[in-house]
């Protein structure tokens, strides 16, 4: 049986390897069986594989491919498969698909699903899934019964899921997945992130999981009152409100720039600057290496077409460094 929350993998990257192998040993502890992976999320999969491989029996595994065609889904099956150092996967989702020309291709002759149904077969994958940051996509790919699972963005903030998605795809049988529960890093109050998704019982929300607090966190809301107050949902609208759609969800599919310009920390840094003191922010070498970066910049465009939430991107860039450049003036003045 699935947990009632799962852990993505994402943050995994970051934390030294033996913080990973707690953190997720942890998670196991506390009951948490899900844990969510990619092919392509840098060191998570191998990370996943050393914390895991005594205790494989507790987990629900789940990793994905962007693969479209046959030959390359066989290389991130057989990449997968080795870095989690496990004989099956029981979980294997097709990453991102954002059209129905890639869902065609996917299914098509010589197609990626070619390889998941040989390895159903087999038994080296268990069940096939899809994730997509596109709501008309994801809603004509729940209804072909193609797939058992749909990872798509779910938060109280970006939630035009609820509406359609979550009962279509309760009405396929086809489990929900929830990615993005605290919108990219926007919603830090935890308590209500996850009792906003609590709310959907075939919503399983997948936050990003980095260190043992943040598990605990979250299990903390899972074991407790469900219900909101009426001061909760007053802090919900009132963020939602101030909020907005118009922010860096930190997916990160805009990466690489061609040139350089490190994209996702350029359209997040008032955020950072709103997280940190002046005295970090302006000292900390991921801001300082992004806005180095920024004026290399040609404004060629190729990051807005990869962004699923079709920011403009390029004018977020020019914001966000005109902000940064005023703060350090103000911060300058001040010291």
């Amino acid at each position: 049986m699935v947990s009632r929350v799962g852990m993505g993998g994402i943050p995994l990257t970051r934390p030294p390897l033996d913080e990973v192998v707690a953190v997720v040993n942890r998670a196991l502890d506390l009951g948490v069986n899900f844990i969510d992976t990619a092919n392509g999320y840098s060191t998570s999969e191998e990370r996943i594989g050393i914390a895991i491989e005594d205790r494989r029996d507790d987990v629900i595994l789940a990793t994905k491919t962007a693969a479209g065609d046959r030959e390359t889904a066989q290389e991130h099956l057989d990449l997968s498969l080795r870095r989690l150092r496990t004989s099956y996967i029981d979980l294997w989702q097709f990453h991102c698909i954002m059209t129905m020309e890639k869902y065609h291709a996917i299914m098509g002759p010589g197609g990626a699903m070619e390889v998941a149904r040989e390895a159903l077969d087999d038994g080296r994958v268990r069940h096939i899934g899809f994730s997509s940051h596109s709501l008309e996509t994801a809603l004509r790919l729940v209804a072909t019964d193609d797939f058992e699972t749909v990872q798509f963005p779910f938060n109280f903030i970006s939630n035009e899921a609820a509406q359609d998605l979550v009962p279509l795809a309760a009405k396929h049988d086809v489990g929900f997945i929830a990615m993005k529960p605290f919108a990219g890093g926007m919603i830090k109050e935890a308590r209500l992130a996850i009792k906003y998704l609590l709310q959907f019982d075939n919503v399983l929300p997948d936050p990003g999981i980095e260190k043992n607090s943040d598990i605990e966190g979250v299990i903390d809301v899972v074991n407790g009152d469900w219900g909101f107050t009426t001061h909760e949902r007053k802090e919900m609208h009132d963020f939602k409100s101030t909020t907005g759609t118009r922010f860096c969800r930190q997916c990160e599919y805009c990466m690489p720039c061609p040139q350089g310009v490190h994209i996702h920390r350029m359209t997040y840094l008032r955020r950072l600057y709103e997280l940190w003191p002046p005295e970090r922010y302006f000292t900390w070498p991921l801001v300082l290496d992004a806005v180095e970066s920024a004026p290399n910049c040609t404004k060629c465009g190729e990051c807005e077409t990869k962004c699923p939430y079709l920011l403009p991107i390029r004018e977020m860039i020019d914001e966000n460094l005109e902000f940064h450049e005023r703060m350090a003036r103000e911060h300058a003045m001040v010291g």
